[in-house]
């Protein structure tokens, strides 16, 4: 990939993060963790491989 694909890539995973987060606040601001809890779990996996996959892309433009 060339650091240009590497930045958009990390930029769109930037905007998953973003989303998800919202997404969980409003969650928690609602109560609805408690109601839907594996809708909360769900959330919560796809904040986690979105960041991981971030952290995989920076890796890779750094090192390339």
């Amino acid at each position: 990939m060339t650091p240009e694909e590497y930045e958009h890539v990390i930029d769109e995973l930037q905007s998953v993060i973003d989303e998800t987060h919202a997404t969980l606040k409003r969650f928690e601001n609602t109560g609805m963790n408690d109601e839907l809890p594996k809708d909360y779990e769900t959330l919560l996996a796809i904040l986690d491989d979105a960041v991981k996959q971030q952290r995989e892309h920076t890796q890779g433009m750094l090192s390339g």
